[in-house]
């Protein structure tokens, strides 16, 4: 097999490369390891930043999320049984959208297929060859054969346990890591959501999230160890101590629990993001807390940049987006690594804190509330930055 640039990975990253391509008469395929159905059903977070929900609608996958996106203006804090708004429209007239990802796959999938584009499915590949030539070749395995895909590009959108970062030679790249204390106790509850804007709640007991996938479904969140037994969190408890975290700020309905699990937290960013004709993106390259929501739309970033230098390479021979793509990327993604951060330690108890730690978180979260000024920086980075 023979294209222009072999995608592994069929994630939001990869896909949306290959339609950015497509769109530019790039060829490419994508190749997956998984099933479509395990794609389409697996479960991530989705909330889509302003100009990620216009790209989306631009390259023709908006129908369903305009349909069935839930459109915020903001999000709330929520301290010492008080709610404070953060109003995104009013402060920087952005909004953001809540969409689950697999649904953004689903979409993807379908507008890629119907125009034409080449995904395998269960297609797992198992090695990466001539990165530092002119034609790399993606060896995977397809349909019970061994089989070879040579290219001009590779892009990495494999996510962190892929092959792709792997495949970078020892002493290339620099691994940024920082682990956390702390997981999130997540539930999917059949009951409406406390609140038509996200809730994020400070509490002495540990922070707590409050979001939604539907006006019927809630999605909640508790800070909890990162090894934290499910089997010690019967659905009473986990409703009594959200009631608690969220200390009677707005009234929280319960309901059957559909889901139940933990998330750990880490931060990790890998630099550069490229070697030879090999581009990571997504999870590939970096991977950071959910709590500044972030993930997918970093992910569309990159591939919005590796788009834009690919679709230059091709048609003016010009190498510098393709020479600059790590660098580009890279100041976007510490940008949203600092926010990310910034709501992980205003929100959350770390277990080697101080009295005088607490005060401080609330005089932070006293500061945001109070000050346009900074209320206006946290909607700026939440809504999402402007690509360069």
């Amino acid at each position: 097999m023979r294209t222009k640039v072999a995608i592994v990975g069929a994630g939001p990253a990869g896909l949306m490369l290959s339609l950015l391509l497509r769109r530019e008469g790039i060829d490419s395929v994508v190749l997956e390891a998984r099933s479509r159905a395990y794609v389409e059903q697996r479960v991530r977070a989705g909330l889509l930043e302003q100009w990620a929900r216009d790209l989306l609608i631009e390259i023709g996958a908006g129908e369903r999320l305009q349909r069935e996106g839930l459109v915020h203006d903001g999000i709330r804090l929520a301290c010492d049984g008080r709610l404070h708004s953060i109003d995104f429209r009013q402060l920087v007239g952005r909004i953001v959208t809540i969409y689950d990802q697999k649904e953004v796959v689903k979409d993807l999938i379908a507008l890629l297929l119907s125009r034409g584009g080449e995904i395998l499915f269960e297609a797992a590949a198992t090695a990466l060859e001539g990165l530092d030539t002119a034609t790399p070749v993606v060896h995977f395995h397809h349909g019970g054969e061994a089989r070879s895909l040579a290219c001009d590009f590779v892009a990495g959108c494999d996510g962190f346990h892929g092959i792709s970062r792997p495949a970078i030679p020892d002493g290339v790249l620099t691994v940024y890591e920082r682990g956390y204390p702390f997981g999130w106790l997540g539930i999917l509850s059949e009951s409406p959501p406390p609140s038509d804007e996200l809730i994020y709640a400070f509490h002495e007991r540990g922070f707590a999230l409050f979001s939604m996938r539907s006006p019927t479904l809630s999605r909640l969140y508790l800070q909890c160890e990162p090894d934290e037994d499910l089997g010690r969190w019967p659905d009473q408890r986990v409703f009594d101590e959200l009631e608690a975290r969220l200390g009677g700020a707005c009234p929280l309905a319960r309901g059957p629990v559909l889901q139940k699990g933990v998330t750990p937290m880490r931060s990790v960013v890998v630099e550069p993001m490229q070697h030879g004709r090999l581009f990571l993106a997504g999870d590939s390259a970096h991977i950071q807390p959910p709590t500044g929501a972030k993930g997918m739309n970093l992910a569309f970033a990159d591939v919005v940049y590796l788009s834009r230098a690919l679709v230059a390479y091709e048609r003016d021979g010009r190498t510098d987006g393709l020479e600059a793509y790590s660098r580009t990327c890279l100041d976007r993604v510490w940008k949203a690594q600092r926010f990310s951060w910034f709501m992980t330690q205003l929100l959350h108890r770390f277990p080697d804190e101080t009295a005088f730690d607490r005060r401080r978180q609330r005089a932070d979260i006293g500061y945001v509330a109070g000050s346009v000024a900074a209320a206006t920086a946290l909607a700026e980075n939440y809504s999402g930055l402007p690509l360069a």
